[in-house]
């Protein structure tokens, strides 16, 4: 069974001001997918989140998704902490995310997050919102086995099906 880790970057949860509603959504929507998860990290944001995601790392799991930390405030600092860790980014998987999340609020636009591979791992920041967790999840729900096939060093038609779409990568 693949794994997946979760890292909430989040000041106010981290410190109990308030509940984090994003992980358990994120949580859930991983085990439905068919994934050991790995208890939720919840931290502040800034640098703290680059630890919890090298943390993961070496554990190996298929998948780490992070959630906040992706907008214009001083602290927002996920993207700049994930970016280094990254072998391979994924950009057009963050540019359906947005533009699913924009169809919903202007403010869509704003998440800076990025998505790629760290070794074998695919990593992928989410906004805060649990609403903009969903957009993201839902840009996921057809592409995550394919993207662990990928990133496990699969070979198109190997081991997965495309539903005879016949395209390559």
């Amino acid at each position: 069974m693949r794994r997946a880790g979760i890292v909430i970057a989040s000041t106010r949860a981290a410190t109990g001001v308030y509940e984090d509603r994003s992980g358990p959504v994120i949580a859930d929507w991983l085990a439905d997918h068919g994934f050991e998860v790995i208890p939720a990290a919840v931290v502040p944001d800034g640098p703290s989140v680059g630890a919890a995601v090298r943390a993961l790392l070496a554990l190996g799991p298929a998948v780490i998704v992070t959630s906040g930390g992706t907008g214009l405030s001083p602290d927002d600092l996920t993207p700049e902490e994930t970016l280094p860790l990254l072998d391979r980014e994924v950009p057009g998987i963050m540019e359906a995310i947005r533009r699913a999340g924009a169809a919903k609020t202007p403010l869509a636009p704003l998440s800076r997050g990025h998505a790629g591979t760290a070794g074998r791992t695919f990593i992928v920041n989410l906004p805060g919102s649990p609403s903009g967790v969903m957009d993201g999840l839902t840009v996921l729900d057809p592409l995550i086995g394919h993207i662990c096939d990928q990133a496990e060093g699969a070979k198109d038609g190997a081991e997965h099906n495309h539903g005879g779409t016949g395209h390559g990568h």
